[in-house]
């Protein structure tokens, strides 16, 4: 940073700003990162900052913000997390040939999400496994969320059709 006027700002506002992410927060490492992360997007978006500006609400915002997108992230991956240890636990109540069998199909899923066009591999990608709302995969993908939700029901349709290719042959029980 070799601007003084950011330098002063940060000096002025960073003990608050970390105070304030500490008390949203729940651990001090957290809210040093957040507030790292606050002043890195201030710097970024400093010279395009009015004169008049109120800089410490400005700031707040921007704190409010990083914190939001950390917690959204944060509950996306305690929410795979968890899903990750319940099929986990479910697959140990089974025996070996069911663990066998989890374990091809999740081969056999990753080999197919792995086939897709990539337009609709990310788009599954962030929808089912990140749970990202259709608007924010077009705006990634650079279309419109219709086509967003296009792309994701054809990924669909070509991963349910990959893996019926490599599902067994059912057999009528002879009674």
């Amino acid at each position: 940073m070799d601007d003084p006027g950011f330098e002063s700002v940060v000096a002025a506002h960073h003990g608050e700003i970390y105070r304030y992410l500490r008390r949203v927060g729940r651990r001090a490492s957290e809210a040093d990162d957040l507030s790292q992360e606050t002043f890195l997007r201030a710097y970024r978006a400093w010279r395009s900052l009015e004169p008049q500006a109120n800089v410490r609400a400005w700031l707040f915002a921007i704190a409010t913000n990083v914190y939001r997108n950390h917690a959204r992230g944060e509950h996306r991956r305690r929410t795979a997390y968890d899903a990750a240890r319940l099929r986990r636990s479910e697959l140990d109540a089974g025996g070996p040939e069911e663990e066998a069998m989890a374990s091809e199909t999740r081969m056999l899923t990753e080999a197919a999400i792995g086939r897709l066009p990539l337009k609709q591999r990310l788009a599954f990608i962030m929808r089912k496994l990140h749970d990202v709302d259709y608007d924010t995969i077009g705006q990634s993908l650079e279309c419109s969320a219709e086509s967003a939700r296009a792309h994701v029901f054809q990924a669909l349709k070509k991963i349910r059709t990959n893996l019926d290719r490599h599902r067994p042959p059912t057999r009528e029980c002879e009674r």
